[in-house]
């Protein structure tokens, strides 16, 4: 007999090839910078990422303008988190970054308790706890504390503002079609506003540039966002936070296999604590402690 999934499961599943595709982008940023300018690349992949959704968004019939005040919170906010992280990435280290910017998750738990009147399952603080631990080791934690830090703590807030608002719109059947079209197109128009403002140059100079915003806007843009909008109509906020969780493991893991990074075996251990994390979420804590009781018997 066929064995049919939840939509749950799938949504899950779905987000975490998201988190794949997202955790695949940094190497790829990287190379890119070398020929565009930070701004011009977020600039020319989010609008890229706009274009390719508008002509899917027409394809399927939609208005592309419709229930904009959505689009447009949800774009401002992914506009911040690009910008904010780029500022500070500029200050601070790239393993402050990182780790600061995964405690978006911890701001995900606060903001649904204060503002969303969410419940807190005691498996989900469980999990948490285990993944700010796993991010710890992956990351290489915290080194000095400067202003980048905490630039960078405001990107993890926006982050969690972002996953809260989508789960909301979509939870009030906003398109996911039409909210990714809209996001990408706040996002790059904002990023086109800030160039002209401060005269940043726009310029690609680069063949593989070039390609690196075409991958970036189709495949951890158009792709990854799309997932995760059409994915958290069925899943929770908090389990989305903690699958999210899962990025910087996959771009640990494209770093050592394709980026040529040294493998660092605390990083490989980071990232055993956050897939722990993640199962252990998945249970109700009467049922994690009646096992350990059980295994001692």
């Amino acid at each position: 007999m066929e064995k049919k999934y939840s939509k749950s499961f799938i949504a899950e599943m779905g987000l975490v090839f998201a988190t794949i595709l997202w955790g695949s982008s940094f190497f790829v940023i990287k190379d890119s910078l070398a020929g565009v300018s930070p701004n011009s690349l977020v600039t020319c992949r989010f609008l890229l990422a706009a274009l390719v959704m508008a002509v899917v968004v027409k394809f399927r019939k939609k208005k592309l303008f419709s229930n904009l005040k959505a689009g447009i919170i949800v774009g401002f906010f992914l506009w911040s988190m690009s910008l904010s992280q780029s500022i500070g990435l500029g200050i601070t280290s790239a393993s402050n970054s990182g780790f600061i910017t995964s405690m978006f998750i911890v701001f995900v738990a606060i903001f649904s308790v204060l503002f969303f009147k969410k419940n807190i399952a005691a498996a989900t603080v469980i999990a948490v706890l285990i993944d700010v631990a796993g991010l710890w080791f992956l990351t290489g934690g915290l080194k000095e504390i400067n202003t980048g830090d905490l630039l960078t703590l405001g990107t993890a807030m926006v982050c969690a503002l972002h996953v809260l608002f989508v789960d909301r719109f979509r939870k009030q059947k906003a398109d996911a079609y039409v909210l990714c079209f809209q996001q990408f197109l706040v996002a790059g128009v904002l990023s086109l506003a800030v160039s002209f403002v401060f005269n940043l140059p726009l310029a690609v100079t680069s063949t593989k540039a070039a390609l690196g915003i075409v991958f970036l806007a189709l495949f951890p843009g158009v792709i990854a966002y799309l997932i995760q909008l059409k994915a958290q109509k069925y899943t929770s906020s908090i389990k989305t936070s903690l699958i999210f969780t899962l990025e910087p493991v996959f771009a640990a893991g494209f770093a050592w296999t394709l980026g040529g990074e040294k493998f660092i075996l605390t990083g490989a251990l980071g990232g055993l604590l956050i897939v722990i994390g993640m199962l252990i979420s998945e249970q109700p804590v009467e049922k994690i402690f009646s096992k350990i009781r059980c295994n001692k018997i």
